[in-house]
């Protein structure tokens, strides 16, 4: 859900919104009640939007029509299928029982926008159909942004479970919960209304029953892990003053938390003039006296959403903190623990918005497996999405585990047999491989597509032929800065236009609007992860594995700055011939595999790149 939609803070009186995305391909569950209003937006165009309810009578002009049935759509494992079949299982629902229509079309216009309105509860599933992108029809499915208006009076949603909880814990706001944790289990914080820190304490529970406490130690785990605060990936744990780490970060959907204050304490507020005000370590000390835990005058708690920072004076400063409505951390217990958590008490600076919320813990068991990300936001208003791996990762993460997060991926900076230095001489003598996947794609199609494209970047696109590509700029009227980008041209309408920002979809889409053009200019990210394979003996290693047909250039035809329509492993695409399968081999031992999902590519020939992950 999108903070700026809903403050922070208890539940308005007037009318409130919520907002969900729905990935293209994928689906999406909610619950409406009698006066909810739902709005779907199709920010891109062209993609149609099924909508599926339990009960028609319940939704105002409801007329069912014949679409694709909900499961079929299931069966097609889109993201967020699994968790609208839990919902549906949980309400006792047969997804084949639900009434479905198309809200919006396929032919629609980017900013499209229907809406449906409840006159009774009801479960509704938005779903943005579409299947992989076809190479030669720019067809990706694109996201559906949902938006919810609840009527007056109604409080904000938890998110959804990422699982079946174990435990479901809310700590109020300005108290204190103590639970127990068994080793490999998760232990998910969530913030519900946004910028609400939540003081977390962790003890070895084995150690506790002989009567000595080791807990969480941040000046221990700042110098192990060699930053502020552990994130997801390698350098992930927290540990004990023992130097052992009693848990690992999995998840974490802010990105700004504190290890360097003391959870609130009576201290704090008497000096600043509010003597006998509720504070954290006297929650802690209260719900922790009997466990055994003696009392702190101020408890050393990992601080999460705490928004501070040392600044150029030395000082540590603090501000209100990042978390939106239902931002979370996902921890895993390397150990059996006893552990707490509180809802800071502070409503006298910016450290909880001005005004202290509820908390939610979570506890999943440890047979779930939950993947590692860190949220990304290509924008201010977008949707926080979990880092993600490109289809090429567990290729190249066999041979490195030096990997780091890069705009919304897992991208590896360097394998572990080599080195970056080895590699730099590779990539100028020999060959290397880098997946390129973050890079932003955007399909540009339909009539006005050069004229779009003449007018926003700074090449001549009337010069680009069919099977050319172009590097340029994109730049504001006054000449500022955009993105770079590369550009092909597909066909006469048809163009890629691969750059570094998500924001430049959303300004070509802007102009395009502006000077109303009959084009299309669509996300085709996820569809389109690539590898580039730079280097002098590139076009000689490519040329042993891939196949193009009799209208397209081979590799060693390929002349500067031209490109072709390529396959791995020969005409079918399916079958790896013996000495494809010899070359790959060959190449996975010196410098990564190049991953068999990828069965088709767009080849590109031009000067060695700079590179840009």
């Amino acid at each position: 859900m999108d903070a700026s939609l809903l403050p922070p803070g208890p539940s308005p009186t007037t009318a409130a919104r919520e907002r969900v995305v729905v990935r293209g391909g994928g689906m999406a569950a909610l619950t409406l009640g009698a006066g909810d209003r739902l709005t779907v937006l199709d920010p891109e165009g062209l993609q149609p939007a099924l909508v599926f309810v339990t009960d028609g009578d319940a939704v105002e002009d409801w007329e069912a029509a014949s679409v694709e049935t909900l499961p079929a759509l299931m069966d097609q494992g889109g993201e967020g299928s699994a968790e609208v079949a839990r919902l549906l299982a949980e309400n006792s629902c047969a997804p084949a029982s639900l009434a479905g229509r198309a809200l919006l079309s396929r032919d629609g216009g980017a900013g499209a926008t229907a809406e449906i309105v409840a006159q009774a509860d009801v479960l509704v599933v938005v779903a943005a159909p579409g299947g992989p992108m076809s190479p030669d029809a720019q067809d990706a499915p694109t996201d559906l942004i949902v938006t919810v208006t609840r009527a007056r009076g109604r409080g904000r949603p938890l998110p959804s479970p990422l699982a079946p909880p174990k435990l479901d814990v809310r700590v109020p706001a300005a108290e204190a919960r103590a639970y127990t944790v068994k080793a490999g289990d998760y232990i998910q914080i969530i913030d519900v209304d946004g910028r609400q820190c939540a003081d977390f304490l962790a003890f070895d529970a084995a150690a506790l029953e002989t009567g000595e406490e080791f807990g969480l130690d941040a000046t221990t785990t700042r110098t192990l892990m060699g930053a502020a605060y552990p994130g997801p990936g390698l350098h992930s744990r927290y540990y004990d003053e023992r130097q052992l780490p009693l848990v690992e970060v999995i998840r974490d959907t802010v990105g700004r938390h504190d290890t360097f204050a003391l959870a609130c304490s009576a201290k704090y507020y008497e000096d600043m003039g509010y003597p006998g005000h509720a504070n954290c370590t006297d929650n802690f000390n209260a719900v922790l006296a009997p466990l055994g835990i003696r009392e702190r005058a101020g408890w050393p708690a990992i601080n999460f959403f705490y928004n501070t920072a040392v600044d150029h004076t030395n000082a540590i400063t603090m501000d209100e903190p990042w978390s939106r409505p239902g931002d979370y951390v996902l921890l895993r217990a390397l150990t059996d623990l006893v552990c707490a958590t509180s809802s800071c008490a502070d409503d006298i600076d910016p450290a909880n918005g001005w005004e202290p919320t509820d908390i939610h813990v979570r506890v999943y068991d440890g047979a779930e497996n939950f993947s590692k990300g860190i949220a990304f936001r290509m924008s201010a208003d977008a949707e926080p999405r979990l880092t993600r791996e490109s289809a090429f990762h567990q290729s190249l993460a066999a041979h490195t585990r030096n990997v780091v997060e890069y705009r919304g991926f897992w991208l590896p900076t360097c394998f572990t047999g080599e080195g970056p230095i080895a590699e730099y001489w590779a990539c100028r003598e020999k060959a290397a491989v880098m997946d390129l996947s973050p890079l932003r794609k955007f399909e540009v199609t339909g009539p006005d597509a050069e004229i779009l494209l003449q007018r926003t970047v700074t090449r001549d696109m009337r010069k680009l032929a069919v099977g050319q590509v172009v590097y340029t700029a994109l730049c504001y009227d006054h000449g500022g800065m955009i993105d770079d980008a590369t550009v092909f041209r597909l066909s006469p309408t048809n163009f890629r236009v691969v750059c570094g920002e998500e924001f430049t979809g959303t300004w070509l889409r802007t102009k395009a609007a502006e000077w109303g053009l009959n084009v299309h200019v669509r996300s085709s990210t996820d569809q389109l992860h690539n590898i580039a394979v730079q280097g002098p003996l590139s076009r000689k290693i490519l040329a042993e594995v891939i196949w193009t047909g009799a209208t397209q250039p081979a590799i060693t035809e390929l002349k500067w700055f031209r490109f072709a329509v390529a396959r791995l492993g020969g005409r079918p695409g399916r079958r790896w011939s013996s000495r494809a399968r010899a070359i790959r081999a060959n190449w996975a031992s010196r410098s990564g595999a190049i991953p068999r999902t990828a069965r088709r590519c767009l080849m590109r020939c031009g000067r060695p790149a700079r590179r840009r992950a």
